[in-house]
Parts: C-alpha cells; sequence; structure tokens
C-alpha cells in the first residue's frame, strides 16, 4: 500500500508543479520500437555512454573524458557542474573502473559505427537535486548533492545505468547485423552488472535513513524508479530495491536487487522512452533534465527536428 501510495503522491504532485510535464504535447505517447538503421540504433546509445563517463570519471577522478582521451568526444562540449565527489575507498575504487568502462563503450561504438560530438550534459547538484525533488515529491533541505558523500554518489548513480541497460534490451531485437548485435550485447551485459553492483551496495544499506531527510535508501529508489515510470509513460519496467511479494520474483521475495518483469527478465524500453525519462521532461521532443539541449544522432535529433529527418 506504501508503493501505491507513494506513486499517487508523486503523480498528483508532478502534475501540480508544471501541467504537461508527464503528458507534455503527447496525447499517445510512443512505445513500440523506432525505425532506423542499425547504425543509428547503437549511435543513440552514446548520448548515455558520454553521461556515464563523465560523472563516473568526474566522481571519482575530478576529470572526464576529455583528460582520457579527448578525441572521443568530437569536439562536444564539456559537461556542467560535474565534479570530484567524496567517496570511500571502495566506491571509490568500483566507480573510477566503471568511468574507464565507459570509455571502452563510447571507443567501441565508435569504431564500430561512428560516432557524434559529445551532447552538453547537465551533472551539476542542482540538477540532480531537482531531479531528487521531483521524485519524493517536496523540495528537500538541504538540497540533495550527488558528491557530497558515497551514499548520495550511489543514489545519485541508481538513476543512470539502469536507463543504459534497458535501451539495450530494447534495441537487440531490433538489430540486423550481427556485428551490432553483438556489440550491443557486450555493451548490455557490462552495463547490467554495474547495474546490480549500485543496486547491490544500495540494498546492503537500504534501511538506512539518508541524512538529513529522514528517508530510507530504500524509499529513495522506490521514488527514483516510481518517477522514471511515469516520465517514460509506457508502463511499470522500472522497481525499487524493495517490492510487495506479488511483484518480487516468482512471488516469492520482497527484495528486488535486480529489477525485473514476472518472469525475471529485464525490461525494455524505446528511445523515445529513454528521451523523455532523462530529459526529465515526459516529452521526447522537448529537452531537458540532463540533456539540456537535447541529445545528438539521428534518432534524438529527429524529434526535435522532425522535418529534417
Amino acid at each position: 500500500m506504501a508503493i501505491i501510495s507513494s506513486t499517487i503522491h508523486i503523480f498528483v504532485f508532478l502534475l501540480a508543479m508544471e501541467p504537461g510535464l508527464i503528458w507534455g504535447t503527447n496525447t499517445s505517447p510512443c512505445c513500440e520500437p523506432v525505425e532506423a538503421t542499425d547504425n543509428d540504433k547503437i549511435q543513440f546509445a552514446l548520448n548515455l555512454e558520454f553521461m556515464e563517463a563523465e560523472f563516473f570519471l568526474r566522481g571519482a577522478l575530478g576529470e572526464g573524458l576529455d583528460a582520457i582521451n579527448s578525441s572521443l568526444a568530437e569536439g562536444g562540449p564539456p559537461p556542467i557542474g560535474a565534479r570530484k565527489a567524496n567517496l570511500d575507498p571502495l566506491t571509490h575504487r568500483i566507480i573510477e573502473e566503471f568511468g574507464y568502462q565507459e570509455v571502452g563503450h563510447i571507443r567501441a561504438i565508435i569504431n564500430t559505427v561512428g560516432g557524434f560530438p559529445r551532447p552538453l550534459i547537465d551533472l551539476s547538484p542542482q540538477n540532480f537535486a531537482k531531479l531528487f525533488n521531483k521524485a519524493v515529491g517536496f523540495t528537500l533541505k538541504p538540497s540533495f548533492d550527488p558528491y557530497a558523500n558515497s551514499l548520495n554518489y550511489l543514489l545519485a548513480s541508481y538513476v543512470i545505468p539502469y536507463v543504459g541497460l534497458v535501451g539495450y534490451v530494447g534495441t537487440i531485437p531490433g538489430l540486423t547485423y550481427y556485428t551490432t548485435r553483438r556489440l550491443a550485447a557486450s555493451l548490455l551485459g557490462v552495463e547490467s552488472g554495474q547495474d546490480a553492483v549500485i543496486r547491490t551496495l544500495l540494498y546492503e544499506r537500504g534501511k538506512e535513513e539518508v541524512y538529513p531527510y529522514g528517508i530510507t535508501v530504500e524509499k529513495f529508489t522506490n521514488y527514483i524508479s516510481t518517477l522514471r515510470n511515469e516520465l517514460a509513460m509506457c508502463g511499470i519496467k522500472d522497481e525499487g530495491l524493495r517490492v510487495p511479494k506479488k511483484l518480487g520474483a516468482e512471488n516469492r521475495t520482497t527484495s528486488n536487487i535486480l529489477s525485473a518483469d514476472a518472469y525475471s527478465l529485464s525490461y525494455a524500453r524505446t528511445p523515445p522512452e529513454i528521451l523523455r525519462t532523462v530529459y526529465g521532461t515526459g516529452n521526447e521532443s522537448r529537452p531537458g533534465g540532463f540533456y539540456p539541449h537535447g541529445a545528438n544522432g539521428n534518432i534524438a535529433r529527429s524529434f526535435l527536428f522532425p522535418d529534417k529527418y
């Protein structure tokens, strides 16, 4: 009942705070796969890989892709507001490794299907604070800062790899060629591993209240997952760390370390669903959130400038 109540509360809050935030100008949201070439489908994922690389690298090292391999950014602007996080040694080691993995992902995509300039990405504390405020349904005081400590950073990290994971699951069935299918499957393997590590670290601290908000880690993940479901607008494809037993694996557990459907299979999302989520607007044609100027690539730009594609 608590999860249902939270879902209703968040949905009503979002409608009240910003009319059209969820529904935007779309009266019938697109939940079907987009028609595009294999190259365009794989390139779309670059947007998320850039975001993950910059967040992890800068969180662990205080410097991003430009310091590791500037050519991969193809002249795109550096991200807004990302900085070194105050991480404990274990979390630092994990996040640093994740950052290097994302550099490899970007290189693999560019080498296989080509790339595009890194889009402008907003990783500022203010942007994360806005997202967390939307998720919980009120203004957190003090503002949520993802870089303040390890727990905050892990909660912020909870927001990111899962979006790429479900994107790859949604992409692979529609790919035509072996080369792109193999690449997407390999990328999915590591993205799902990253998400599992983050969820496990958070699950270990699930009952802990996040200072100074008095909200447990589990509740934060439920709030975030609920918000992503509402923004994506295509049903429940995202679950927090604890669920009612009827939603747990084989209806036998409330733990939810891995988010999956009734058959314990990964959920899938389409590019419009992902754009609606990472823009934070519920509208794939209205940039915002992590991508204030919109994502790059033919698929993402086609929603912003349909007459050109």
